[in-house]
């Protein structure tokens, strides 16, 4: 059995239970979970390992790579702007980003970025892995691409792109780079150990991705389906062409590189540990450390159904929902209840808040796996523990 280190408040023990039996079965596994409610910590929980080569333990301050939970805090951004009147939703995200303004692409709203409705969920030019590096380079490259699809018509998750298209706007409104926003706005009021760009004198806290059979199985059975010569643009997505593997990681590529984790990849490339994580989304639905981040009307407002049902690209069921670039409850990603919001991550991350439970949860692990109920597991504990 892994041990299991730090605490749970009382009549929090199930979810311990729950978290404990995530690494049955799974020696190499390294994980951890900070549940608050109203504010304070009721399971902060961590255990196994954080690099299973070395042996390296995983540690209460271990960080790791958060991969979409990222796109939940570019959304918690934005909510901020637009609650201070510097970002309308409504807005054509040319009238922020002028450049944005080409091949048929002048109409496309801001909310249509944020709910994966602007056609540019891939690059049709492959970018290789020092492209994704440079922000202006792939930012220019979005700029100067038609679409894949008539924007507003549809949606497809925008694995990757989504992050440089919301953080551009961001930067054109603020002058600001994304990782000082994020800094700012975000890591810093809360004390998180969080950052978009993690700094190199961090990388000895961050823990080492690895691909489980479940996500390896899954990426060659799409590799085996696709049809020669047609654009598998699902997996463009996450590869950009060339950039990532499908996976995301290799042993020392993808996000395993210092390099990419200290790039500003706002859709997937954030790093934290997880009591960072559940305090940004406890601080959205209620005080925390002194901060509230989000206000009732702008969380009416950004929680509104923008995007759901059958992809542009066929994908089976269950299918997710978005509101402003925050992942909604729904059959593909189940919170605590139907106002749950937040955004989960490629392999197994999951972060989220609970208005009405004042709940922020943040499940974090570098055990990638495609088919997953980890995280559900917990959090249907989780759910057992609040009811009523």
């Amino acid at each position: 059995m892994t041990e299991i280190h730090g605490t749970t408040a009382p009549g929090y023990e199930p979810v311990r239970q729950a978290f404990t039996a995530t690494f049955a079965g799974r020696p190499r596994m390294g994980a951890a979970l900070t549940v608050r409610r109203h504010g304070d910590v009721v399971a902060d929980l961590w255990g196994g390992l954080a690099d299973h080569r070395s042996g390296r333990p995983w540690r209460e301050d271990t960080t790791s790579v958060i991969f979409s939970c990222t796109k939940g805090l570019m959304a918690v951004l934005a909510a901020r702007f637009a609650e201070r009147g510097e970002l309308d939703y409504l807005e054509p995200v040319a009238s922020y980003w002028p450049e944005f303004a080409q091949r048929g692409k002048e109409k496309i709203l801001v909310r249509d970025v944020l709910a994966h409705r602007s056609g540019l969920s891939a690059l049709r030019r492959p970018l290789s892995p020092p492209d994704v590096l440079n922000w202006e380079t792939v930012t220019t490259a979005l700029a100067e691409q038609a679409v894949l699809w008539e924007p507003g018509t549809g949606y497809a998750y925008h694995a990757l792109t989504h992050g440089w298209l919301v953080g551009e706007v961001l930067r054109r409104i603020s002058g600001r780079p994304v990782s000082e926003l994020f800094a700012e706005e975000l890591a810093r009021p809360l004390g998180a150990d969080a950052w978009i760009g993690s700094p190199r004198s961090q990388d000895h806290r961050v823990a080492h991705l690895w691909a489980g059979d479940s996500l390896t199985a899954h990426v060659a059975g799409q590799r085996a389906a696709r049809t020669p010569g047609v654009p598998d643009w699902p997996d463009l997505a996450m590869t950009l062409g060339g950039a990532f593997p499908s996976e995301l990681v290799s042993p020392d590529e993808g996000f395993n590189s210092p390099r990419v984790r200290a790039a500003e990849i706002p859709g997937a490339g954030g790093v934290a540990t997880a009591r960072a994580l559940a305090a940004f989304w406890s601080a959205a639905v209620t005080e925390t450390e002194g901060v509230r981040l989000l206000s009732e009307r702008i969380l009416r407002q950004a929680l509104a159904v923008q995007t759901e049902g059958e992809p542009v690209f066929p994908a089976p069921p269950p299918w997710p929902r978005w509101g402003m670039g925050f992942q909604l409850d729904s059959g593909a990603r189940r919170y605590l209840t139907p106002d749950g919001f937040g955004h989960d991550g490629a392999g197994g991350q999951v972060a989220f808040a609970e208005p009405g439970l004042k709940i922020g949860f943040a499940f974090l692990t570098n055990q990638m796996e495609a088919e997953d109920d980890r995280a559900t597991t917990v959090v249907d504990a989780l759910r057992e523990c609040v009811a009523g």
